[in-house]
């Protein structure tokens, strides 16, 4: 059976792409964001994933305010970025595994999850930058991949309980897949930010790293709070933690941190990164 050998969960900041195009990552306000990653590098050296499932929120890419599905996978061959419009270079197209795709999609729906399957689908900022991140130079990536999609944009969006019991049920999908594949889960977004209205600029850093924090001990701990909660604790956009919780939610059992970064300001958003693994 195919093995998770572990998760990652990562700002997706637009602006990064366009540090990573001008070459600012050595910059003194980038370098401690870009400085963080590089135990990930060595750690993802040493585990060697063949694939990587990405749990991320599409901003108007592939759906907009008229469709916005709760949930969709991608299952597609190929998976090619196109502009969205932040000025960022277009990265080369990322290798699907169709296989993983549809066993993902049949255990959701297995599992009674009514998700939207994508036979196309385009990638945008917050799956290419965390892939960058992890795998810098502006190669393809050596790994296959399957985009999974989370509504964070537009209410109703899913509760937290939702999402983490959505990352279980993709956790026991790859776990039971007949694969001998490595796999690795990423969760993109947040931390706390919010762009526009009265609290442009909000941050919560003392929520933050308590939310990083309970990923190893006590993952189902943000399931606590409600939608609206979330938005007043971490700001609109902050939402996107739940895709961190997804993708934490991927692993059973207990869990080791390999590293873990926060730092603040990146455009005005509180950037996060965490890695963990199978506690042996």
């Amino acid at each position: 059976m195919a093995k998770i050998v572990g998760c990652i969960t990562t700002t997706h900041v637009p602006s990064i792409g366009g540090a990573i195009a001008k070459n600012l990552q050595h910059d003194p306000y980038w370098s401690p964001f870009f400085d963080g990653f590089t135990p990930v590098h060595a750690w993802l050296k040493k585990v060697k994933p063949d694939v990587a499932v990405v749990i991320y929120n599409d901003h108007g890419l592939n759906f907009f305010l008229d469709k916005m599905p709760t949930f969709a996978v991608g299952a597609a061959a190929q998976y090619r970025h196109a502009d969205e419009g932040w000025g960022i270079p277009i990265v080369p197209p990322f290798k699907g595994d169709l296989d993983l795709s549809w066993q993902i999609i049949n255990t959701l729906v297995e599992k009674e999850f009514d998700i939207v399957t994508c036979q196309e689908m385009l990638v945008d900022h917050a799956f290419t930058i965390p892939m960058s991140l992890l795998y810098p130079g502006g190669e393809s990536p050596p790994l296959r991949t399957v985009p999974i999609c989370v509504n964070t944009v537009q209410f109703p969006i899913p509760s937290a309980r939702r999402c983490y019991k959505l990352g279980e049920a993709i956790g026991s999908a790859i776990e039971s897949w007949d694969s001998d594949a490595r796999v690795v889960v990423l969760g993109t977004g947040g931390l706390s930010h919010q762009l526009d209205g009265e609290r442009a600029g909000f941050m919560n850093k003392p929520f933050d790293l308590q939310f990083i924090d309970s990923l190893i001990s006590q993952p189902d701990w943000a399931t606590q709070y409600s939608s609206t909660e979330l938005v007043e604790l971490v700001g609109s956009q902050g939402v996107e933690l739940l895709n961190w919780l997804a993708a934490r939610a991927t692993m059973s059992g207990k869990v080791r941190k390999v590293h873990s970064n926060y730092h603040i300001p990146i455009s005005n958003t509180a950037s996060g990164l965490m890695a963990i693994e199978p506690a042996h």
